[in-house]
């Protein structure tokens, strides 16, 4: 019943910037958290950064002081603010929302490619 729909991938150079969006539909509820993860061609999926319910904001180190998270509850949207990307953040990013219900489960989003260039 839950889709998540992402936008905002594309290619850009090295040092640009990209807003990626993620909106949330259908029956959504006991919500612990939503974040973004992104997977590189053989490597594993990682998280990149996470908003729990209550607010607390989590990042991998690599990307802290460079990408912002931020939500908006009324639209069940989260946001993904990237700058001074660099080639190495090249990959398909995924919307996650995590939830419980009768124990925790994960929604996922079909994923966005983001290109970046040197």
């Amino acid at each position: 019943q839950v889709q998540l729909v992402e936008s905002g991938g594309g290619l850009v150079q090295a040092g640009g910037s990209l807003r990626l969006s993620c909106a949330a539909s259908g029956s959504i509820f006991n919500i612990n958290a939503m974040g973004w993860y992104r997977q590189a061609p053989g490597k594993q999926r990682e998280l990149v950064a996470r908003i729990t319910w209550g607010g607390r904001t989590d990042y991998a180190d690599s990307v802290k002081g460079r990408f912002t998270i931020s939500r908006d509850n009324a639209k069940n949207t989260i946001y993904l603010q990237m700058s001074s990307l660099k080639p190495e953040d090249t990959a398909v990013y995924y919307c996650n929302l995590n939830v419980y219900r009768s124990g925790n489960y994960n929604y996922w989003g079909q994923g966005t490619q983001v290109t970046v260039s040197s």
